[in-house]
């Protein structure tokens, strides 16, 4: 079976997908964003888009143990969707998961042009795992000096 171009699939799907969000900006200009998993900035572009090209890159949130999902597209997989992901969870701390993120997306020559964006998301996610500090804050117990007052 002889597969589709990923130019000509984004010819057919840049103007009217189920993943598409078009919003108004200053005046009538428009900004047209992705919600799909597969594209790291959120940008309907041909670069960013998980639906045209072959190789695509997810970064996820895994769950409640607050670790992140890396999912790569396996190439000679395209014809079955049930395998083409490839997921690799990572729990450690955030140096060691900006190290394996640079290991998969740039010097496999996986995709050289989303490394920044794959940080970015990366970065995101990370950002918003950590939970914040909540419950009754401490008092301060130093002793107060009054100087002159009555």
């Amino acid at each position: 079976m002889a597969t589709v171009p990923g130019q000509l699939i984004w010819e057919i799907v840049k103007k009217n997908n189920s993943f598409l969000v078009k919003e108004f900006g200053n005046g009538t200009a428009s900004v047209q964003f992705s919600k799909e998993s597969s594209n790291l900035y959120n940008l309907n572009s041909y670069k960013h888009s998980g639906l045209a090209n072959k190789k695509s890159i997810t970064i996820q949130p895994g769950g409640k143990d607050h670790s992140v999902v890396l999912a790569t597209t396996k190439t000679k997989k395209q014809n079955k969707p049930a395998s083409l992901l490839h997921k690799s969870v990572m729990k450690k701390e955030f140096r060691h998961m900006v190290k394996a993120v640079e290991n998969q997306v740039a010097d496999n020559y996986y995709r050289r042009d989303l490394k920044t964006a794959a940080l970015a998301r990366l970065s995101a996610v990370n950002r918003s795992l950590k939970v914040s500090k909540s419950g009754v804050k401490k008092r301060n117990r130093q002793v107060v000096k009054c100087h002159g007052r009555k």
